[in-house]
């Protein structure tokens, strides 16, 4: 049947599928139609729909404590917090519900630490076609056009340079600058790969015009570029980091991860109903198990490997001029603006996708999908470039 939507608001285009059940890389719906599923909640499901080490947290944790309230320590947060300093070579951590709050914390806290530390300064150097989420300051801080001006008045302190280009945002700096903030890889963008020596660059810049390094890892981090977290790729250490999307493996769950220097909230100042609870960092910390355990993130590159290799094989045929991506964070750039239409005959087809740009395919598999998986999706996507063609 299709979707009753009249007492939703209309905020994004769907099908009318009502999804009622998943299990690894497929969706099911009310129509017990099934789906190969390589959008998974866009980067958020790291393991997949419903996989068993979630299931039993969230069984487990639900029987003793949901919430105790922010007012008092949970063992699950303290954990969660412990392990994620010691994986990320930083030092405090603070859980939110979704990367935009933990982008929104990011940015408060180079504010304060501006306040205390450069004599008031708040700009923020960000990126075009960068993206940081939808509240009023990350939107102002995000590079999508028109976004910084949707909401008037819009919220001042962020100044966009092209992406990849380390000298433009040497050349921002100036004496109201706090901090840099950008993606390892933008995710919404496109999935566009910056070059070689371009996030040790920004280290560089920060340390010598003493700025703070703040990198928005809520698309990239968790494993989902083949490393623990994107940067650790390059060599570096940012001042801070943020987690999102693949950190709950499918549950809200967030993170603002910082170190001492830059950690300067005081109590009162930064906070949230919902944030580190016990149920939800119950599955954090299952999920941290999963991709740390040896030999996930190596397969991971294997597969993600294998997916561009798949990909690469389609563009003579079916008008493919680039792919590119790390990991399982993968966009295949088209020649034509079509992706919509191959996303909805892909739909057709019991394959989803996503179109992120007009003319720009995204695939953002479960990092445990198999390579069987990776074949039936180059399969379908294959019939479906054919029908949109």
């Amino acid at each position: 049947m299709q979707a009753e939507t009249n007492h939703l608001m209309n905020l994004v285009a769907r099908p009318g599928a009502v999804m009622v059940r998943g299990q690894g890389s497929f969706l099911w719906d009310d129509q017990e139609r099934r789906f190969l599923d390589f959008v998974q909640g866009w980067a958020v499901n790291t393991l997949g729909h419903a996989p068993p080490q979630i299931s039993d947290a969230l069984f487990r944790q639900s029987r003793s404590l949901l919430t105790a309230s922010p007012a008092y320590h949970n063992a699950n947060e303290l954990e969660l917090a412990r392990r994620l300093a010691r994986e990320s070579g930083l030092d405090r951590v603070f859980f939110a519900s979704s990367g935009a709050e933990a982008n929104e914390g990011a940015i408060k806290l180079a504010r304060k630490w501006g306040k205390l530390h450069r004599a008031g300064a708040y700009e923020i150097v960000t990126t075009v076609n960068g993206f940081h989420g939808r509240t009023l300051a990350t939107m102002a801080a995000t590079g999508k056009p028109g976004w910084d001006t949707m909401f008037p008045p819009r919220v001042e302190g962020f100044v966009k340079v092209p992406f990849g280009d380390e000298s433009a945002v040497e050349d921002a700096i100036g004496p109201n600058t706090v901090a840099i903030l950008l993606e390892p890889i933008q995710g919404e963008g496109g999935v566009v790969v910056p070059k070689e020596g371009y996030l040790r660059a920004l280290r560089e810049i920060a340390d010598a015009r003493g700025v703070l390094l703040l990198l928005d890892e809520v698309q990239t981090g968790m494993g989902r570029t083949g490393t623990l977290f994107a940067h650790v790729r390059d060599g570096i250490l940012p001042d801070v980091m943020t987690l999102g999307k693949g950190l709950g493996g499918g549950v809200p769950l967030a993170a603002l991860v910082a170190s001492e220097r830059a950690a300067c909230f005081a109590r009162g100042e930064q906070g949230g109903t919902f944030n580190g609870n016990p149920l939800m960092t119950a599955v954090g910390l299952a999920v941290l198990d999963a991709v740390t355990a040896p030999g996930f993130l190596e397969g991971v590159e294997r597969r993600g490997a294998a997916l561009r290799e798949g990909l690469l094989a389609l563009a003579p045929r079916h008008g493919i001029r680039e792919v590119r991506g790390r990991g399982l964070l993968v966009a295949a750039v088209l020649e034509t603006a079509r992706a919509e239409r191959v996303r909805d005959e892909a739909f057709e087809l019991g394959l989803l996708v996503n179109a992120v740009r007009p003319d720009t395919l995204r695939f953002m598999p479960a990092l445990n999908v198999s390579d069987d998986e990776i074949r039936a999706m180059l399969d379908l996507l294959e019939r479906a470039l054919g029908r949109a063609r």
